[in-house]
């Protein structure tokens, strides 16, 4: 009796565990796809939603570059969708309420390679950083 006693609780402890995570990889998406859609989309208040308000983002051009990430992401946009446009979310780590994330916005003759790091703040999953590369893609 108390072999199934503990192989019960053991189960429900993981099945517990393993909900958490899926729900927890689920609202992780969730505020990725915040991000990819207001971006596709040009929308301004969509893209918010996925960020901190203090979310940074850093890249290297010609020089290194750190800026607000709501602000440099959302001033030129105008509510014009971008066309012929693909995104994918191309990996997820989580670990407790920190996750990274690699995703790819494919754009005709160039693709931006992301990279975020995601915060559970107050419940909810923001984005505090993002660094990227643009990629140059020829035909």
């Amino acid at each position: 009796m108390k072999k199934i006693y503990l192989f019960v609780l053991l189960a429900t402890i993981v099945s517990t565990t393993l909900q958490a995570q899926q729900t927890d990889l689920q609202r992780v998406e969730t505020t990725l796809n915040y991000y990819l859609k207001g971006l596709v989309n040009d929308d301004a208040k969509t893209l918010t939603k996925a960020f901190h308000s203090t979310a940074t983002m850093k890249w290297v051009g010609k020089k290194y570059v750190e800026v607000n990430a709501i602000e440099g992401l959302t001033k030129d946009m105008n509510g014009t969708p971008h066309k012929n446009v693909k995104t994918r979310i191309v990996s997820i780590d989580i670990a407790g309420n920190a996750a990274s994330a690699q995703l790819e916005i494919q754009f005709p003759s160039f693709t931006y390679i992301d990279f975020m790091h995601v915060l559970k703040i107050d419940g909810q999953w923001k984005i505090v950083s993002k660094i990227f590369y643009t990629r140059q893609d020829t035909k």
